[in-house]
């Protein structure tokens, strides 16, 4: 099976138990559509998980570009990498002692897109042309595929093409629930990917203590919620 989510902000034990509640295995896949760290306390220690699943696609969100800018910025005049780390783990105050170079380096290597025949993931949302028609995801600079809110908007659906899940504003934002947020072509029945324009991942997770995520075989979400 193969689940989608975004925005978990660190939210290190709620991951833990929507991966329990999905009974996520190692035959399944997960695809997270960015923002793994920050508000939250624990985002180096979820960003070692993920790392650490061979069964994971991981996306860069504007958390992590926003991240990966200070790194570059520390790297342009660095004379000492020592130096370097102790700065970067003090981006994270709550768990950055846990920061090595070699989640840095992964941090470093996360494609900011992902794409099937069926869908495609992106954070903020995938860049259409005057008709509304998504334009080629390998054009788009970094900064439209992780900042820009336009997508968010619940007028903003892209015509004849794949079912775009993205997060990044929480649905709570829009004065919606603090769930997923699927948007159904007109006439579909719903039951497969291709019947949605858009699938709205961001449950506003950090302050909400709601994470979710979407089963594509299916087109269930679950969720799950802090006590």
């Amino acid at each position: 099976m193969t689940y989608i989510l975004s925005d978990v902000h660190g939210e290190y034990e709620l991951f833990c138990e929507l991966m329990e509640k999905i009974g996520f295995s190692d035959g399944d896949i997960l695809i997270s559509c960015g923002d793994m760290i920050e508000k939250g306390r624990h985002s180096v220690r979820l960003l070692k998980l993920l790392f650490s699943m061979k069964n994971a696609v991981l996306l860069a969100g504007n958390h992590e570009y926003d991240f990966l800018k200070y790194y570059w910025g520390l790297m342009r005049d660095a004379r000492d990498y020592e130096l370097v780390l102790q700065k970067l783990k003090a981006y994270f105050p709550d768990d950055g002692e846990l920061l090595d170079w070699e989640t840095v380096d992964r941090m470093e290597s996360l494609p900011y897109y992902y794409e099937t025949e069926d869908f495609l993931c992106v954070h903020a949302g995938a860049p259409l042309d005057r008709e509304g028609h998504i334009l080629p995801l390998e054009n788009a600079t970094p900064e439209q595929l992780v900042y820009d809110r336009t997508f968010k908007e619940p007028n903003i659906l892209p015509k004849e093409g794949k079912c775009v899940f993205f997060g990044h504003t929480p649905t709570i934002n829009l004065g919606f629930e603090p769930k997923i947020k699927c948007y159904l072509r007109e006439g579909a029945r719903g039951d497969c990917v291709s019947d949605y324009y858009k699938i709205h991942l961001d449950t506003g997770t950090w302050m909400s203590g709601v994470l979710g995520c979407f089963r594509v075989e299916d087109c269930r979400t679950f969720h799950v919620f802090r006590e």
